[in-house]
């Protein structure tokens, strides 16, 4: 930016805050505190320009579009089981230039098989240095931050005005913070965690909640999520998406425990599960782990539960994402008796031979006293 245009800039925030202009001063500057922060903030631009020795730039501003430029540049960072279906999403919806990274090769090189225009990158901040609007899917708060922060991360090679959105499901005072140090270094980042499971990302039914700084930060977030889900809903501030994450996989553990006692209880006394099933799913007892996600084996086809557990939301990952809830619950003092059991019933199944890495539904088997692959 021309130094004449910064200066006009500071002038024209002070006219427009300051009661004393008159409207007939081209160059009024005021007296009051905003004036002299203002312009302490220009002396300063001022003397990286001429140390520099070279005009700045400003942050590009974000343009509400339901329309995604041909020259945006796409990174993701994380193609695990959710990030990789949601980032072939993404590859098969548009042809934008595409720059991905994850920590294990053979993804990498599965992922990039028979796909034009996308770049394999050697670290996060390469695919920064090749993005202008960047998604990450990654495990926990911790690999979060090493991912922007760390070394070779995103921030180092991110430019001004790169658009971050996290689908990561993380800490949401984390989510906060992380924001804050990607605005503060005049990018833009929305929280954009998401719930619908394997099957939701593979076929591009998610539902996304997405926290962000204003409107015109979800709008442009939005053309992207479009493409990976069907349901993309705005929760308000940094952080509330991570919020409403928490919430919805609170309820979620509550409702598989619940189900896999009464589906293991009902076949106990001798119901057949099938019917069971179709009864509940009927009646007041109905919900999503009883009727599209039901843990019993053989009550319903192309589920986890008739498949061995394999695949799915694994069971550590439930159990890290109840701890997040209890840990948020504890904070602000709020009672929930249930989810506090099921986040002890979901780390004592995590911690059982042969459960670790199988999905959260296997915890019926684990009430039966059984491993998840036996009859």
């Amino acid at each position: 930016m021309h130094l004449a245009v910064l200066f006009s800039s500071c002038i024209s925030k002070n006219r427009s805050l300051d009661p004393q202009y008159q409207g007939n001063q081209p160059f009024y500057l005021g007296n009051t505190m905003l004036s002299k922060v203002l312009c302490a903030g220009l002396k300063n631009q001022i003397k990286s320009v001429l140390r520099n020795g070279k005009e700045m730039s400003l942050p590009k501003k974000l343009m509400s579009t339901s329309v995604i430029n041909a020259e945006t540049k796409i990174g993701f960072v994380g193609l695990g089981q959710m990030g990789f279906h949601m980032a072939n999403n993404l590859r098969s919806k548009m042809s934008n230039p595409m720059t991905v990274f994850d920590s294990n090769p053979e993804i990498l090189a599965k992922f990039k098989e028979g796909k034009n225009g996308v770049k394999v990158a050697a670290s996060p901040k390469e695919v920064a240095q090749h993005s202008s609007v960047i998604i990450t899917m990654l495990p926990a708060s911790e690999h979060v931050n090493a991912v922007y922060f760390g070394n070779n991360g995103l921030m180092e090679g991110a430019s001004f005005g790169t658009l971050f959105i996290d689908s990561s499901t993380i800490d949401p005072h984390v989510s906060k913070e992380i924001a804050a140090k990607v605005e503060a270094a005049k990018c833009h980042a929305v929280d954009a965690p998401v719930s619908g499971g394997i099957l939701g990302a593979e076929a591009g039914t998610l539902t996304f909640m997405v926290g962000g700084k204003s409107e015109q930060e979800f709008s442009q977030a939005k053309v992207y999520l479009q493409l990976m889900g069907k349901n993309i809903i705005s929760c308000g501030g940094n952080g509330n998406g991570q919020v409403a994450k928490i919430c919805n996989n609170l309820l979620l553990a509550i409702g598989m425990i619940g189900t896999s006692e009464a589906m293991n209880l009902g076949q106990k006394l001798g119901m057949d599960p099938k019917l069971l099933a179709s009864i509940l799913n009927t009646s007041t007892g109905r919900c999503w782990s009883s009727d599209t996600y039901n843990p019993c084996p053989g009550v319903l086809e192309n589920v986890p539960s008739n498949r061995g557990y394999t695949g799915g939301f694994g069971v550590s990952l439930m159990a890290k994402d109840l701890g997040l809830a209890v840990n948020a619950a504890n904070s602000v003092k709020a009672n929930i008796i249930l989810g506090t059991l099921a986040q002890q019933i979901y780390g004592l199944v995590s911690k059982t031979e042969g459960f670790k890495s199988s999905d959260f539904s296997s915890v019926f088997k684990w009430l039966q006293g059984k491993t998840p692959n036996s009859n």
